[in-house]
């Protein structure tokens, strides 16, 4: 399995680690059973590329979870942290809001679409950066910046939505029309 005897943790985040040792990659979360997974080095990398791109996820719908303030509401994420808000969710909603963001997710300099605004969170570490259209959000974790000044911050955030608004990658759908229509 190749003699890789590198160590060390990769990430920890909240109650989740994830780490290589002895030519294994280690994923924890709590007091759950240790994922081990024995792999030539090559394939750990891809591993643990993949298994931090899931833990990212993770992190992501439950900061979103937290931050919205409607829990009935049905949303989207997309891989760089941009959330979609859906008012009015019909049909499939990742194509519903791979079309909001499509028109309203990449960056036009001297445009409305180069707008941004920046809102200091309460309830999460971070911040949530808005743009020119009011249900297309995008989070910012306090690690993914070296200055926190609103104009990087905002800068930031701009330029994850704008790789959204072009990759149009869908992370997650958070359907919650059922609970909508039983209210």
């Amino acid at each position: 399995m190749g003699d890789d005897r590198s160590s060390g943790v990769i990430l920890v985040q909240g109650r989740t680690r994830l780490w290589v040792a002895d030519g294994a990659v280690h994923w924890q979360r709590g007091r759950e059973l240790t994922v081990v997974l024995l792999l030539r080095h090559c394939d750990c990398v891809s591993v643990l590329c993949g298994m931090m791109q899931a833990m990212k996820t993770e992190i992501l719908i439950d900061v979103w979870r937290r931050l919205l303030a409607d829990p009935d509401k049905s949303w989207v994420l997309f891989q760089h942290g941009t959330c979609v808000v859906l008012t009015a969710p019909e049909g499939d909603l990742a194509d519903q809001a791979t079309g909001i963001l499509g028109e309203f997710g990449p960056v036009h300099a001297g445009s409305p679409a180069g707008d941004f605004g920046v809102i200091d969170l309460q309830d999460a570490d971070g911040w949530v950066v808005t743009g020119h259209h009011n249900d297309v959000l995008t989070y910012v974790a306090p690690d993914e910046v070296h200055d926190p000044s609103e104009i990087a911050v905002g800068l930031s955030g701009r330029s994850k939505r704008h790789q959204d608004g072009t990759d149009l990658h869908v992370v997650h759908v958070e359907d919650n029309r059922a609970s909508e229509s039983s209210a």
